[in-house]
Protein backbone atom coordinates (compact mmCIF):
# COMPACT_ATOMS: atom_id res chain seq x y z
CA UNK A 1 0.00 0.00 0.00
CA UNK A 2 1.34 3.44 -0.87
CA UNK A 3 1.02 6.58 1.20
CA UNK A 4 -1.56 8.86 -0.46
CA UNK A 5 0.28 11.95 0.79
CA UNK A 6 4.02 11.33 0.58
CA UNK A 7 6.06 13.76 2.68
CA UNK A 8 7.15 16.92 0.94
CA UNK A 9 10.83 17.33 0.11
CA UNK A 10 13.03 19.19 2.54
CA UNK A 11 13.40 22.83 1.55
CA UNK A 12 14.56 26.11 2.99
CA UNK A 13 15.59 26.09 6.64
CA UNK A 14 14.84 22.36 7.01
CA UNK A 15 17.13 21.45 4.13
CA UNK A 16 19.90 23.78 5.30
CA UNK A 17 19.69 22.42 8.86
CA UNK A 18 19.71 18.81 7.69
CA UNK A 19 22.60 19.42 5.27
CA UNK A 20 24.67 21.05 8.03
CA UNK A 21 24.01 18.21 10.47
CA UNK A 22 24.61 15.50 7.87
CA UNK A 23 27.94 17.10 6.98
CA UNK A 24 29.04 17.17 10.64
CA UNK A 25 27.90 13.56 11.11
CA UNK A 26 30.10 12.53 8.18
CA UNK A 27 33.15 14.76 8.74
CA UNK A 28 33.57 14.75 12.54
CA UNK A 29 34.21 11.00 13.02
CA UNK A 30 36.88 11.06 10.33
CA UNK A 31 38.58 14.08 11.92
CA UNK A 32 38.53 12.45 15.37
CA UNK A 33 39.88 9.19 13.95
CA UNK A 34 42.66 10.99 12.07
CA UNK A 35 43.93 12.77 15.20
CA UNK A 36 43.75 9.66 17.39
CA UNK A 37 45.38 7.46 14.75
CA UNK A 38 48.19 9.97 14.24
CA UNK A 39 48.85 10.67 17.93
CA UNK A 40 47.85 7.46 19.72
CA UNK A 41 47.44 4.68 17.12
CA UNK A 42 43.75 4.35 18.11
CA UNK A 43 40.45 4.80 16.35
CA UNK A 44 37.84 6.98 18.02
CA UNK A 45 35.81 3.83 18.73
CA UNK A 46 38.80 2.12 20.39
CA UNK A 47 39.53 5.24 22.42
CA UNK A 48 35.90 5.27 23.61
CA UNK A 49 36.18 1.65 24.73
CA UNK A 50 39.39 2.31 26.66
CA UNK A 51 37.99 5.56 28.10
CA UNK A 52 34.81 3.85 29.35
CA UNK A 53 36.91 1.16 31.04
CA UNK A 54 39.16 3.82 32.59
CA UNK A 55 36.08 5.33 34.25
CA UNK A 56 34.66 2.01 35.50
CA UNK A 57 35.09 0.63 39.02
CA UNK A 58 38.13 -1.65 39.07
CA UNK A 59 38.69 -0.69 35.41
CA UNK A 60 36.23 -3.46 34.51
CA UNK A 61 32.88 -3.72 32.71
CA UNK A 62 30.83 -6.58 31.34
CA UNK A 63 31.20 -6.78 27.57
CA UNK A 64 27.42 -6.42 27.21
CA UNK A 65 27.46 -3.19 29.24
CA UNK A 66 30.46 -1.87 27.33
CA UNK A 67 28.65 -2.67 24.08
CA UNK A 68 25.73 -0.52 25.20
CA UNK A 69 28.02 2.38 26.13
CA UNK A 70 29.77 2.10 22.78
CA UNK A 71 26.46 1.92 20.89
CA UNK A 72 27.89 -1.16 19.25
CA UNK A 73 27.01 -4.73 18.48
CA UNK A 74 28.85 -7.32 20.54
CA UNK A 75 30.57 -8.55 17.37
CA UNK A 76 31.94 -5.09 16.46
CA UNK A 77 33.05 -4.58 20.06
CA UNK A 78 34.66 -8.03 20.12
CA UNK A 79 36.74 -7.21 17.02
CA UNK A 80 37.92 -3.95 18.60
CA UNK A 81 38.69 -5.69 21.88
CA UNK A 82 40.74 -8.31 20.00
CA UNK A 83 42.84 -5.48 18.51
CA UNK A 84 43.21 -3.78 21.90
CA UNK A 85 44.15 -7.08 23.57
CA UNK A 86 46.84 -7.72 20.94
CA UNK A 87 48.44 -4.42 21.99
CA UNK A 88 48.21 -5.29 25.69
CA UNK A 89 45.79 -2.46 26.50
CA UNK A 90 42.96 -4.62 27.82
CA UNK A 91 42.00 -8.22 28.42
CA UNK A 92 38.88 -10.35 28.68
CA UNK A 93 38.08 -12.54 31.66
CA UNK A 94 35.15 -14.74 32.69
CA UNK A 95 32.71 -12.98 35.03
CA UNK A 96 32.99 -14.81 38.37
CA UNK A 97 29.47 -13.64 39.29
CA UNK A 98 27.95 -15.03 36.07
CA UNK A 99 29.86 -17.62 34.06
CA UNK A 100 27.83 -16.76 30.95
CA UNK A 101 29.24 -13.23 30.87
CA UNK A 102 32.64 -11.89 29.91
CA UNK A 103 34.39 -8.99 31.55
CA UNK A 104 36.50 -6.40 29.76
CA UNK A 105 39.42 -5.29 31.93
CA UNK A 106 41.71 -2.33 31.29
CA UNK A 107 45.40 -3.15 31.82
CA UNK A 108 47.98 -0.79 33.26
CA UNK A 109 49.27 -0.26 29.72
CA UNK A 110 45.72 0.53 28.61
CA UNK A 111 45.31 3.08 31.38
CA UNK A 112 48.61 4.65 30.29
CA UNK A 113 47.36 4.71 26.67
CA UNK A 114 44.14 6.52 27.67
CA UNK A 115 46.13 9.04 29.71
CA UNK A 116 48.51 9.58 26.76
CA UNK A 117 45.69 9.91 24.19
CA UNK A 118 43.28 12.09 26.18
CA UNK A 119 45.00 15.51 25.97
CA UNK A 120 45.20 15.42 22.16
CA UNK A 121 41.64 14.16 21.86
CA UNK A 122 40.35 16.86 24.22
CA UNK A 123 42.26 19.49 22.26
CA UNK A 124 40.70 18.26 18.99
CA UNK A 125 37.17 18.19 20.44
CA UNK A 126 37.61 21.71 21.75
CA UNK A 127 39.18 22.98 18.53
CA UNK A 128 36.60 21.46 16.19
CA UNK A 129 33.44 21.76 18.29
CA UNK A 130 33.38 23.42 21.69
CA UNK A 131 35.59 26.45 21.00
CA UNK A 132 33.49 27.25 17.91
CA UNK A 133 30.37 27.75 20.02
CA UNK A 134 29.21 30.20 22.64
CA UNK A 135 28.07 28.79 26.01
CA UNK A 136 24.39 29.10 25.01
CA UNK A 137 25.14 27.40 21.67
CA UNK A 138 26.93 24.58 23.50
CA UNK A 139 23.91 24.08 25.75
CA UNK A 140 21.56 24.14 22.73
CA UNK A 141 23.74 21.63 20.87
CA UNK A 142 23.70 19.31 23.90
CA UNK A 143 19.92 19.61 24.24
CA UNK A 144 19.32 19.10 20.53
CA UNK A 145 21.69 16.12 20.43
CA UNK A 146 19.91 14.51 23.39
CA UNK A 147 16.53 14.93 21.71
CA UNK A 148 17.81 13.41 18.46
CA UNK A 149 19.47 10.52 20.32
CA UNK A 150 16.24 9.89 22.24
CA UNK A 151 14.26 9.79 18.98
CA UNK A 152 16.69 7.25 17.56
CA UNK A 153 16.99 5.05 20.61
CA UNK A 154 14.80 5.51 23.67
CA UNK A 155 16.96 3.43 26.02
CA UNK A 156 19.48 6.23 26.29
CA UNK A 157 23.17 6.52 25.60
CA UNK A 158 26.38 6.84 27.58
CA UNK A 159 26.51 9.82 29.90
CA UNK A 160 29.79 10.99 31.38
CA UNK A 161 30.22 10.92 35.16
CA UNK A 162 28.81 13.95 36.95
CA UNK A 163 32.17 15.46 37.82
CA UNK A 164 35.08 15.46 35.41
CA UNK A 165 37.95 13.43 36.80
CA UNK A 166 41.09 12.08 35.25
CA UNK A 167 40.92 8.49 34.03
CA UNK A 168 41.77 5.91 36.63
CA UNK A 169 40.36 3.50 39.18
CA UNK A 170 39.04 6.19 41.53
CA UNK A 171 36.58 7.64 39.03
CA UNK A 172 32.88 6.90 38.66
CA UNK A 173 31.57 4.38 36.15
CA UNK A 174 29.70 5.55 33.10
CA UNK A 175 25.98 5.00 33.23
CA UNK A 176 23.26 4.78 30.61
CA UNK A 177 21.13 7.88 30.26
CA UNK A 178 17.45 7.77 30.89
CA UNK A 179 14.83 9.76 29.03
CA UNK A 180 15.90 13.35 28.36
CA UNK A 181 15.88 14.84 31.70
CA UNK A 182 24.43 13.14 27.38
CA UNK A 183 25.54 12.38 24.36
Amino acid sequence: MTDPDPPAALTGDELETWAALATVVEWLPAALDAQLQRDAQLTHFEYGVLYALSRAPDLTLRMSVLSGYANSSLSRLSRAVTRLESKGWMRRAPDPADGRSTLAVLTDQGRDKVEQATPGHVHTVRELVLDRLTKPQTRHLREASLRIAQAIRSDGSWVPPASPAPPGPATAAPSPAGPPATR
